[in-house]
């Protein structure tokens, strides 16, 4: 599991949390929810080692390889989906060679097809709708690969359908994969088949 133990964070004189305590069982897809304010994004940045607590630890992380959706979507606006996609594909960055290029793309391409992105593969980003960027940024962090999913509001901007579709996705491809997603919607933790952990405060 993955534990916060007595996680402390603040900014200057504005407290974030104070002595946190949390547990993430492996393997699963937790749903950290919690007040608006509350540090669930600061957390998730202490987790992905953008930010550092004030005192505290978290047990669990050694060795971890970390994904990441985050909240802005964080996409080369003049690459096209089929390119944005691919840079997370690290076998493609270790070689230049055209058939793992082309085999990359044809992998690629099948999970934008699952996500309903099939007419829009070859459009620049910049072009997208906020919700077809959003789906672009979910398939990015699931090609990347590693142990551990960080998801912080995924399904901002998805309609009702893509996001019971997106859900589906997600599930399918994190089979073993230690999931945490914050969200502000307590239909999305049955829509991931999740466990509900509440973030105090």
């Amino acid at each position: 599991m993955i534990q916060v133990c007595n996680l402390t964070k603040a900014y200057d004189d504005h407290e974030v949390f104070s002595k946190l305590n949390l547990v993430f069982p492996v393997d699963a897809c937790s749903v950290l929810m919690g007040e608006s304010g509350c540090g669930k994004t600061t957390l998730l940045r202490i987790l992905m080692g953008l930010e550092t607590a004030d005192s505290g630890e978290i047990i669990g992380l050694e060795g971890l390889r970390i994904r990441v959706v985050f909240q802005e979507d964080r996409l080369c606006e003049d690459f096209s989906a089929l390119s944005n996609a691919r840079l997370a594909c690290s076998e493609h960055k270790r070689s230049g060679d055209v058939r793992i290029r082309r085999e990359t793309d044809q992998v690629v391409l099948q999970h934008l097809e699952e996500v309903g992105l099939q007419d829009s593969v070859r459009r620049s980003v910049r072009e997208l709708s906020g919700g077809m960027k959003r789906r672009v940024a979910i398939v990015r962090a699931i090609l990347a690969g590693g142990d551990l999913l960080l998801l912080d509001e995924p399904f901002k901007g998805l309609d009702e359908q893509n996001r019971v579709e997106v859900a589906k996705y997600i599930q399918r491809h994190t089979k073993g994969v230690t999931t945490i997603m914050v969200t502000h919607d307590t239909a999305e933790v049955s829509l991931m088949g999740a466990e509900l952990v509440r973030f105090p405060g």
